[in-house]
């Protein structure tokens, strides 16, 4: 069987690091990427540095555009939030006759609006669970998780899929294919809304947070939060899922920040009305207080835009 043909249209953290090792494992990956950044992969490969191993990519198939690209197999959709809608619509290139979208945006609002720019059988759901930036441009740092979680919206198990997860065994990073994609993406909103809000508006990584016993209850506060929302949505979140977040929170290493904050940090726009602002946004849907969500997103509201 021929290598799996993946585009990687957001070639970014996220992108970046779980199409470097796709590529690594024998996938015929192309990435999308822009500006300097697609410079420096068109001339020096991609590099990832990780405390798992580092990895350079010397020759990468590289394009700004979309329209340059055959269809393939796998369109791994890993852009910002707020370029979701744009970047959506330059899909239609890519999709052939049984193409799959695997949004790995943060959120919940992913698969909706991709499904808005192209036929929603080729849309899946998708969650990431890894820390990684562009260090400089060519360059992914990888600091935690390894993480890929993909699967049909309607639950089902498909041989697209089924690739899919043998080339990320393949490429040497965690991968689960799902058949409860939607309660795996409102479980990783709630506990990425607590992460990034609460890392951005303290300007910390986590450690500091869970060794202060205030912060570590305001975070316990803002997951019950988000909780709430999801559950009074009807998503069936498990009985264990506070648990599970805490554990997720307490093993993560000490130093780990969110892209929220390392946005923050740099002035880049802020995924912030996607995550606790959507919490604050879905709970007055649904009549559930979310005041940790909401002081978040009012103390963060200055920097959403970035410096720009």
């Amino acid at each position: 069987m021929p290598p799996l043909r993946i585009a990687v249209v957001g070639s970014g953290g996220v992108g970046g690091y779980f199409g470097g090792r796709l590529a690594a494992g024998g996938s015929d990956v192309t990435f999308i990427a822009r500006g300097a950044h697609l410079e420096a992969l068109r001339t020096s490969g991609l590099r990832i540095e990780s405390p798992k191993g580092d990895l350079h990519l010397p020759h990468v198939n590289v394009t700004a555009d979309t329209a340059s690209v055959a269809p393939v197999d796998v369109v791994l959709f890993a852009v910002k939030l707020y370029d979701a809608e744009s970047a959506a619509a330059t899909l239609a290139p890519l999709i052939g006759a049984d193409t799959v979208v695997v949004p790995l945006q943060n959120g919940v609002d992913a698969s909706a609006t991709v499904a808005r720019a192209i036929a929603p059988e080729h849309v899946a759901g998708g969650v990431a669970y890894v820390s990684a930036v562009i260090s400089e441009p060519g360059v992914i740092r990888h600091t935690a998780l390894d993480r890929l979680g993909f699967g049909e919206l309607d639950g089902r198990r498909s041989p697209r899929l089924e690739r899919l997860f043998d080339a990320s065994r393949a490429g040497g990073f965690q991968a689960t294919f799902s058949d409860h994609i939607e309660v795996d993406i409102w479980g990783k909103f709630v506990r990425l809304s607590v992460l990034s809000g609460m890392t951005a508006v303290t300007r910390s990584p986590v450690g500091p947070l869970r060794d202060d016993p205030d912060l570590f209850a305001m975070m316990q506060a803002a997951t019950l939060e988000a909780m709430a929302v999801a559950r009074k949505k009807g998503i069936a979140l498990p009985a264990g899922a506070f648990d599970e977040t805490m554990k997720t929170l307490q093993g993560l290493p000490p130093q780990t920040k969110s892209s929220m904050l390392e946005d923050l940090e740099r002035g880049k726009r802020l995924e912030l009305p996607w995550l606790s602002g959507a919490v604050v946004r879905l709970g007055h849907e649904v009549d559930v207080e979310t005041p940790i969500h909401r002081f978040i997103t009012t103390v963060l509201q200055p920097h959403v835009n970035g410096r720009d």
